[in-house]
């Protein structure tokens, strides 16, 4: 049987690829079942250091696979929630970087993965939408990553219309970290790898975790909690690795041989 999500490691960076262009990539349950695989492998595999996620033809995904979801019509369990949220938690959570490199469209459900990871890359020619409202569903799952994203407004505007908006509106709006010309799509993504490869990987992992939860904290709190956690960084076997390379003028010892 042809799979549906490959895989490559090349120079400490996972690339994940969805390879399912007839149905435009839609979250079918073979699809998301060889996705959390996928995921689980780039998680365990101690030489990956960034995972790239993207897509075959021209359309990143479209969402759930409306036909495996009209043919279980009766069923108490709808096929996308089986693993979906698993994938979306493996991409959030990671303590890897996770770079989404949008090689198209992208739609409802497809906007989910966008939004767990932790930077996202599309071409000014991809167009999105959260078509949900217009199929009598909810964005409901997709809900959980795109809302940490999405300013309050624009969420409901895009949410309850389920209008149609340019890759220029989605980096506005906080969807995309970044929106570029067609030919340059390759060269934003190796410029996030390039410099994620280069941070320790304790202090990536540390550092995505900060960065949503030190908004939750009082100041007083936050400065507490991140005194104890800068002085124990700075003692840490990574941080003075890090610190001895930089006296040194070298590479850290985890940064991959390039060439």
């Amino acid at each position: 049987m042809t799979d549906l999500v490959h895989k490559d490691l090349a120079g400490g960076v996972a690339t994940i690829t969805l390879d399912s262009p007839p149905n435009r990539n839609a979250l079918s349950s073979r699809l998301l079942a060889q996705l959390s695989d996928r995921l689980s492998w780039a998680l365990s595999e101690p030489e990956v250091r960034v995972i790239v996620l993207t897509a075959t033809g021209k359309v990143f995904c479209s969402g759930a696979d409306l036909k495996e979801q009209r043919a279980a019509e009766g069923s108490p369990d709808a096929p996308v929630t089986a693993s979906f949220p698993e994938v979306l938690e493996l991409i959030w959570d990671s303590p890897k970087p996770v770079v989404c490199r949008l090689n198209g469209t992208a739609r409802a459900g497809g906007l989910g993965l966008v939004a767990a990871c932790d930077f996202a890359v599309a071409p000014l020619t991809a167009s999105f939408a959260f078509t949900e409202v217009r199929l009598g569903v909810a964005p409901a799952m997709i809900a959980v990553p795109v809302l940490r994203r999405l300013n309050a407004r624009a969420a409901a505007e895009y949410f309850l219309t389920g209008e149609v908006f340019d890759a220029a509106r989605a980096a506005e709006i906080g969807l995309l970290s970044r929106a570029v010309p067609e030919d340059e799509l390759d060269s934003a993504v190796a410029h996030y790898t390039g410099m994620l490869i280069k941070g320790g990987p304790e202090a990536l992992a540390i550092t995505k975790r900060l960065v949503r939860e030190v908004p939750a904290m009082s100041f007083r709190d936050g400065l507490g909690r991140m005194t104890e956690l800068s002085a124990e960084r700075f003692t840490s076997d990574e941080g003075q690795e890090g610190i001895a390379a930089f006296m040194d003028k070298r590479a850290p010892k985890w940064v991959p041989p390039q060439g």
